[in-house]
């Protein structure tokens, strides 16, 4: 029984379980003579829940420990002389995680019985052709150590997954039947209702916190097992970075981070001053014909995919900067280049400057402009000395969160900046950033337990704490600052 069809059931045990207690519940009051304290909709509504919530509550928390169990009751008993030399236990785990999921799929499709794993009588000879015609290939130095491990895996998750159905199943009909045998007139059944939608709106809300809480701990617990391997001093002090995945690595942070940094100046430099100025034209001196035209069509930007902006430095800006300035100049013949990556990443950055600092200055009271206008001051006085200043904060929030944006960009980088990691000020040179080379670090078949690997946390780790510091900036200049107009 597949997870969609046993919470489909469960789902309709809980509708039945709706009716059922609704009916309970006008049944029992007529019994009685006496009057129910909740509407007949809510002791529905609080059956169902008893059916539903502990039933799927269960089938969670036994979809999250079911495979780390089986995984550690299997990876006990492959012994250390199955490991390749020079692996780890973990890539000899996914073959067999690998080889159990076609063996799911050849038993579903009739291609072997499953007494035939069971019993141990299938073996790699009679089992390979098969597995290849579902799309999992054996290489030929699969041990049988490994492929033991997988039919044993694949016997103990049909096993786990039997007693979970049914667990499942028997949850939902016992909270149900105890439901249904509490439903009384005097039963508060609109107050177990509302307790759960209230526990359903706290829940949403901590989604965000505990996602961060979880992205941080990952992030926390890779990179400390990446500087219990490499010294923290070389990795943020060290001004080489060369990855060598069969060692003598040297995994300084120094290239990424300018690299990072003078990209994101570039686009910054582009997109302030270009930004502010829109905002300020949209707000203050386009009419509004105009101003409705316009700024959608500029917050289209926002929209375009950032592999698109990547397709447009690699074609069209790149060699036109090599061209037209890098090779007549005698500054570089390659079209990656910070000034690609910056100049497009700056265009894609517009709109969120434009957006929120017009929506900022429109904020400000039209009685402050009039006041101005009053004291004899033209349209340009009132907004560079009226204006501009109470919009500041904002506007200033709204520039480190573009900053933000553009710290965490990867494609455009990765299509127009090139991936070469130097300490270079020529930007026409080609050079990398953090989010770069992350993607690239955990890409490939190499082992995840190496620092070659690990090193990507940590990046991910300082990214992290960089765009993070930022933002806080940001919510503290706007808070600090932020004028409140009636």
């Amino acid at each position: 029984m597949t997870i969609g069809l046993i919470v489909l059931i469960v789902l309709g045990l809980a509708a039945i379980g709706y009716f059922v207690g609704r009916r309970r519940a006008v049944t029992t009051a007529e019994r009685d003579g006496a009057k129910l304290h909740s509407l007949p909709s809510y002791h529905g509504q609080s059956v169902a829940l008893f059916v539903a919530v502990p039933a799927l509550f269960l089938l969670g928390a036994w979809l999250f420990l079911q495979p780390v169990l089986i995984e550690s009751s299997i990876s006990g008993k492959i012994p250390e002389s199955a490991v390749p030399e020079g692996g780890a236990k973990s890539l000899v785990m996914f073959d067999v995680r690998r080889i159990a999921g076609g063996l799911s799929q050849i038993v579903d499709l009739g291609e072997i019985s499953e007494n035939d794993l069971v019993d141990m009588r299938a073996d790699v000879t009679d089992v390979r052709a098969r597995l290849a015609q579902v799309g999992v290939a054996l290489g030929s130095d699969v041990s049988p150590v490994v492929f033991e491990a997988a039919k044993q895996y694949r016997s103990i998750e049909l096993t786990a997954s039997f007693f979970r159905n049914l667990a499942v199943l028997l949850v939902a009909l016992a909270f149900g039947a105890w439901a249904l045998a509490r439903i009384q007139p005097r039963l508060r059944a609109r107050n177990i209702s509302e307790t759960f939608v209230a526990a359903l709106l706290m829940g949403s809300s901590l989604v965000a916190i505990l996602t961060t809480v979880g992205i941080v701990g990952s992030l926390l617990f890779e990179s400390i097992s990446f500087f219990k391997m490499y010294p923290a001093a070389d990795f943020f002090l060290s001004t080489t970075w060369n990855p060598q995945f069969r060692g003598g690595s040297d995994l300084g942070f120094l290239p990424l981070l300018w690299g990072t940094l003078y990209v994101s100046f570039v686009a910054l430099v582009l997109a302030v001053p270009l930004g502010l100025m829109i905002a300020i034209y949209l707000a203050e001196y386009a009419g509004s014909t105009l101003r409705s035209f316009a700024k959608p069509a500029i917050e289209v930007l926002a929209g375009i995919p950032t592999i698109v902006y990547g397709l447009f430095a690699l074609i069209t800006v790149g060699p036109f900067l090599r061209d037209w300035i890098a090779q007549p100049l005698g500054l570089g013949s390659s079209s990656s280049s910070v000034m690609t990556a910056g100049l497009v990443m700056g265009i894609m950055l517009i709109p969120f400057i434009s957006s929120l600092s017009d929506d900022i200055i429109n904020a400000v009271p039209q009685a402050m402009r009039d006041g101005s206008y009053g004291l004899g001051a033209t349209k340009s006085e009132t907004i560079k000395q009226v204006i501009l200043p109470a919009a500041l904060p904002g506007i200033v929030g709204a520039f480190l969160l573009a900053a933000s944006r553009a710290i965490g960009e990867t494609m455009i980088v990765v299509m127009g900046a090139g991936a070469a990691a130097r300490l270079d000020l020529n930007p026409f040179e080609a050079m990398t950033t953090i989010t770069v080379k992350i993607v690239s670090q955990l890409t490939g078949d190499t082992e995840f337990a190496s620092p070659e690997t690990l090193v990507a946390f940590a990046l991910g780790l300082t990214l992290f704490v960089f765009t993070l510091c930022l933002n806080i900036l940001a919510l503290y200049i706007v808070r600090k600052y932020r004028e409140q107009y009636e």
